[in-house]
C-alpha cells in the first residue's frame, strides 16, 4: 500500500547514512515528514537533499546520543514544533572498532560511553518525546542486533541490554498506547560494513544463513515500515531478528 505515512512525522536518529538513511528514505517514499538526527552534519545534509528529491521534507539536528543534555535540548526543540511524533526510530549507535572487539581492559569510562549511546540514549529520547508519541499513539523502534543473542563483546552486551529495555519500554509506554518493538539485523550490506569487514567474512557469514544472500538496508527498512504501519499495529513488545536465519547470532567481524 503506497503512501501509508502521508501526513505523519517520523524521527530517525543516526540518519546521516547507512541503515538510518535507508529508514528515512523509505518513510519519505511513503509520504512521511522526517526529523533527522546525527553527529555527522555533512551526512545529514545529504540525507535531507535525498528526501527532498522524493518530494518530502526533513529537518536536521546535530545530536550526540551519548550526552543527556544534547538529548534533552533536541527533544525540547522537537516538541516545540511538532505536536505529534508517529514513529521514533532509535537507530543511532556505536557498532565498529573497539566496541565490536573489546571486552577486557576497556575501563569504566568507555563502558559508560558505549552504554550511554547504545542503550540509555534511546530510552531517554523516547521518554523526552513521550507527550508527542502519546498524542499520535505512536511506535518506538529500537535498533537491536543479531550480536545481542550471543554477546561476547561490549557491542553485543549493550545491544542485549537494549533488548531488555525494549521489553520494559513496551510495558511502561503502553499506558499511553505507544508501542515499542526492536529490530535485530544481521550484518547488513551497508557502506560502513563493506568498508569494515574482510571480503572473506561476507562469504563465511552467508554460509551461516538459511537465506543464501547478503542482507541489505532495504530488508531492514521494509521491516520497519511494516512494524510502524497499520498492518503491524498488533505487534508489540517484540525484538524481531532480520538476519537470513543465521545460525550463529553472535557473529562479529
Amino acid at each position: 500500500m503506497p503512501n501509508r505515512f502521508t501526513g505523519k512525522t517520523v524521527l530517525v536518529t543516526g540518519s546521516a547514512g547507512g541503515l538510518g538513511r535507508a529508514h528515512a528514505l523509505a518513510f519519505a517514499g511513503e509520504g512521511a515528514r522526517l526529523i533527522l538526527a546525527d553527529i555527522n552534519e555533512a551526512g545529514l545534509a545529504e540525507s535531507k537533499a535525498l528526501i527532498e528529491a522524493l518530494g518530502s521534507s526533513a529537518s536536521v539536528h546535530h545530536v550526540d546520543m551519548g550526552q543527556e543534555a544534547d538529548i534533552a535540548t533536541f527533544a525540547s526543540a522537537v516538541l516545540a514544533t511538532h505536536d505529534r511524533i508517529d514513529v521514533l526510530i532509535n537507530n543511532a549507535g556505536l557498532h565498529a572498532g573497539e566496541i565490536a572487539r573489546g571486552f577486557f581492559g576497556l575501563g569504566l569510562a568507555k563502558w559508560q560511553h558505549f552504554f550511554a549511546v547504545n542503550t540509555f540514549g534511546p530510552m531517554l529520547l523516547a521518554e523526552a518525546l513521550r507527550p508527542a508519541l502519546a498524542r499520535a499513539k505512536g511506535v518506538i523502534i529500537n535498533k537491536c542486533s543479531m550480536a545481542s543473542y550471543n554477546p561476547a563483546t561490549a557491542y553485543g552486551i549493550t545491544k542485549a541490554s537494549l533488548n531488555i529495555f525494549t521489553h520494559a519500554m513496551a510495558q511502561q509506554f503502553g499506558a499511553d498506547e505507544i508501542r515499542c518493538v526492536g529490530i535485530a539485523p544481521g550484518l547488513m550490506e551497508t557502506e560502513a560494513a563493506l568498508q569494515g569487514v574482510d571480503p572473506a567474512n561476507w562469504e563465511r557469514l552467508k554460509a551461516m544463513q538459511s537465506v543464501k544472500r547478503q542482507g541489505t538496508a532495504q530488508d531492514i527498512s521494509n521491516l520497519a515500515l511494516f512494524l510502524a504501519s497499520d498492518e503491524g499495529s498488533f505487534v508489540n513488545n517484540q525484538v524481531i531478528l532480520c538476519d537470513g536465519g543465521n545460525q550463529m547470532r553472535g557473529f562479529r567481524f
